[in-house]
């Protein structure tokens, strides 16, 4: 992990404090949110920056909490939803690939990004910038943001951090990134990647009280999972995912 920030950073130019504004975003957004496990009331850049270096350019505060907790979703079809609020699903995908194979790329990984083309394929979506309203990404560290905003197709190779810095992630901005506060603000181990499934569908059915971004009626979510945590299910791969929903009230095609 810590490499790959490194190399991302090196590559891409990103001043060190982006992963900073990452963390207070997200804690801010968490604030907003009764269900997140971390609220962290007066979260700011200077408190980040002054939190213990853990590995160059990580920061303690720049890392997700570990914690416990549950999801569940109900999965049917329209006729199951017999007109109940719901989140139409309209592109899903899987992707996966050798952590350790020569020549991969950890910044800008090509499971990621072909799960992303993949998913918007099947969803109808050509510019995923402009048609997304909302995303809720895995984020466990916060340099990994700027990261899925490149390997997703939000934003060019080395340009990710450049919507971290204008706001264009923030709750008010144009792509708001993690409005629940993300992993940085909730992570029970085995429930964070489901619980990405669970807000996005949450944002679409306008349900999401006080971190609701006004007038969302697309998201898109993406996990992923390094090997120890899929080792028993697929051994020695990384698993990627991405989904688009859309509001009930567009029936899908």
């Amino acid at each position: 992990t810590v490499p790959a920030r490194r190399s991302q950073r090196s590559l891409s130019g990103a001043p060190a404090h982006i992963g900073h504004l990452v963390s207070v975003k997200d804690r801010l957004n968490g604030l907003r949110n009764p269900h997140a496990h971390l609220h962290m009331e007066g979260i700011d850049l200077a408190t980040v920056q002054a939190s213990p270096m853990l590995w160059d350019p990580i920061r303690y505060l720049d890392t997700c909490p570990s914690s416990d907790g549950a999801c569940a979703m109900v999965l049917t079809d329209e006729a199951g939803a017999d007109g109940r609020n719901v989140a139409w699903v309209h592109g899903t995908a899987m992707r996966s690939e050798p952590i350790l194979f020569p020549g991969r790329d950890q910044v800008n990984p090509q499971a990621g990004t072909d799960c992303a083309k993949a998913a918007f394929a099947m969803a109808g979506i050509t510019d995923p910038r402009n048609e997304i309203d909302v995303a809720e990404l895995y984020v466990p560290f916060a340099w990994f943001e700027p990261m899925w905003l490149e390997n997703l197709g939000f934003a060019e190779v080395g340009t990710g951090w450049k919507l971290t810095e204008d706001g264009t992630t923030a709750f008010e901005g144009s792509l708001p990134i993690n409005p629940s506060g993300g992993v940085m603000c909730s992570n029970p181990i085995g429930a964070s990647g489901m619980l990405r499934f669970a807000e996005a569908a949450r944002q679409v059915r306008s349900t999401a009280g006080d971190h609701q971004v006004p007038g969302a009626t697309r998201a898109m979510l993406c996990l992923c999972r390094p090997l120890k945590a899929v080792k028993a299910i697929l051994p020695g791969l990384n698993i990627k995912r991405a989904q688009v929903e859309r509001h009930h009230g567009v029936k899908p095609e």
